[in-house]
Parts: structure tokens; sequence; C-alpha cells
């Protein structure tokens, strides 16, 4: 990653506690600031490219606007994201199986997925009714 600078270390790690949300760059400076770090919003947008571009958090498109969400491959691998239609959570998906099907898409279809940008939308388990809801142990 290039220079590192104190912004985009504080707009790192805020994001780092917190890696299930995905967050606007207008939520991020706000919360930033509020805990006395002043940041403006385009330092915060100037920052969350660079940091996208490193493969350091995701990038989510929605009709709103952008969010954005922590990513622990850190660029090494490609991993997808789940979204829950119910509840919003976001869980990366490292996954070998998701890695073949890119495989045989680009072999058979010659169509390249671009994981760090494909969403999964369904059911997370909670909202299933699988495990406990979110917040308990």
């Amino acid at each position: 990653m290039p220079y590192n600078t104190k912004q985009r270390q504080a707009v790192l790690r805020f994001l780092e506690e917190r890696p299930e949300e995905a967050l606007s760059a207008c939520e991020i400076a706000e919360s930033l600031r509020q805990n006395q770090c002043p940041v403006g919003l385009a330092t915060v947008y100037r920052q969350l490219e660079r940091l996208e571009a490193a493969g350091r958090v995701h990038r989510v498109d929605t009709g709103e606007g952008a969010l954005y969400q922590f990513c622990a491959q850190g660029g090494r691998r490609a991993c997808f994201l789940l979204r829950c239609e119910s509840c919003g959570r976001m869980i990366h998906l490292d996954c070998v199986h998701l890695e073949a099907l890119c495989r045989h898409l680009s072999a058979d279809h010659r169509f390249r997925v671009d994981p760090r940008r494909t969403i999964l939308t369904g059911l997370c388990d909670v909202c299933c009714g699988e495990e406990a809801p979110h917040g308990t142990a």
C-alpha cells in the first residue's frame, strides 16, 4: 500500500473494528469526527478508494449509494460477499467451491467473475432461525 497516512489508518481501523458492518462514507466520517479524529468527507472517500484498490475494503454499490466493509483477506485472495436480505448483514466468504465455479464460468462460458464485486443474496443462518439472534452468544 502506498504512503500510510493517519487518516487512512483511522479509516481502516474504524472498519476493522466493525467487520460485519457495511457503512457509508458519511457514516464513517461522522463517527471519526465524533471520536476526535477530524477528517473531511472528501478525505474519507479518497482513503476508501485507496483501501479498496489495495484490497483492504469491499465497496458495495446499493441503490442509495456505496457502502464499505473491511476485508480480512486483505487482497491476498479473492472472496465473495454474502448479503442477508432480511437483516442486511454482510458476510465474507472464502470458499474453494466458488473458486471452482469462477474457473468453470471463465473456461466454459468465457465470462470472468470479479469476486470482490460479487454479492450473493439470501438469508443468513440467524434469519433462517438456525442460530442464536444477532448480538447474543
